[in-house]
């Protein structure tokens, strides 16, 4: 008989955001990993609210145990010229934020970089970083402590778009937010990196039924159902489609079932110029660069459903 597999160790790094709110409890949600940290950042709103928006959530799902880290308040190098509230409202859960419970632990006083620092020095295996906000502080661990790479599995990028972006004609929004950050983290060697880009997550938008569903599921999915509301107005608003594209919950099934995400390997640079291509991500031939596992392909429907049935468990 072989031995029962264990969960694979896993870090969200994050900026609640409505659909890192779904990427969260989906984690929650999934015995196959175990979840060991939530980082913070800024991004679709400002960092002390991201932060507050994940003690909620795990304080909805009775997960306080999982620690909190204060994280990156801006980018490493130029300001952050746009942010994300007509998508995810100014609390960054739709204006649905007081109705979670109030986070019921302090963050942790290590901070972000610290604290995955610290939960990589004391893993017995290999950690999977979930990467679904902009990449400051994951480029800001591997610059500050490199000898800890090899504790890293591989990190998972919910960013970037080889078409057509959403915050500009050729950029997505997380990768813009830093495009300096994405380069160092897209760029280096020294631990495998998996990209979700735009163009895979816009492939999987959840559509009434699968709402409605989520809403009959429980108070905690009721909940999560409610802080999509908004997130729907807008998608609609700005593709015509009465759906929501679950951006970064599509990027943590990835790291809860590898190989859920048909992929192939591409070298990939950011653009970190100030000018109208800023934070686009292009694909290049270049052998002598590391390759990205670049997400091209997945069964829709059963991702979706997927999601769904696990996110259903939480009640």
């Amino acid at each position: 008989m072989s031995a029962p597999t264990r969960p694979t160790p896993l870090i969200i790094d994050t900026d609640p955001g409505v659909d890192d709110a779904v990427a969260i409890m989906l984690a929650l949600a999934s015995p196959e990993i175990e979840l060991l940290a939530v980082t913070t950042v800024f991004g679709n709103v400002p960092q002390p609210r991201t932060t507050e928006n994940a003690g909620r959530l795990l304080a909805l799902c009775d997960r306080s145990d999982v620690p909190v880290g204060r994280g990156a308040t801006r980018p490493l190098v130029h300001p952050q010229r746009k942010r994300a509230e007509a998508w995810h409202g100014g609390d960054g859960l739709g204006g649905r934020a007081e109705m979670l419970p109030a986070p019921a632990a302090e963050p942790d006083p290590r901070g972000a970089v610290g604290l995955m620092a610290a939960v990589l020095s004391a893993a017995s295996e290999p950690v999977t970083i979930a990467g679904i906000g902009p990449l400051t502080n994951i480029a800001l661990l591997l610059a500050v402590h490199p000898e800890l790479a090899p504790r890293i599995g591989r990190i998972i990028v919910m960013g970037g778009a080889l078409g057509e972006g959403n915050i500009s004609g050729v950029a997505e929004f997380n990768i813009h937010s830093d495009p300096e950050a994405a380069h160092r983290v897209l760029t280096q060697p020294a631990v495998p990196v998996t990209m979700v880009p735009l163009d895979m997550t816009l492939r999987c938008p959840a559509g009434p039924a699968w709402i409605e569903t989520l809403a009959s599921g429980g108070s905690r999915c009721a909940a999560l159902a409610e802080t999509i509301t908004h997130y729907r107005a807008a998608y609609l608003a700005r593709y015509g489609i009465d759906a929501v594209a679950l951006h970064d919950a599509v990027a943590v099934l990835e790291a809860v079932t590898p190989g859920v995400l048909a992929t192939t390997p591409m070298p990939i640079q950011v653009a970190c110029d100030l000018g109208p291509a800023r934070g686009a991500t292009v694909a290049f031939a270049d052998v002598d660069a590391p390759s990205v596992l670049v997400a091209v392909d997945a069964e829709v429907d059963a991702v979706l459903t997927e999601i769904l049935t696990r996110l259903l468990r939480l009640g």
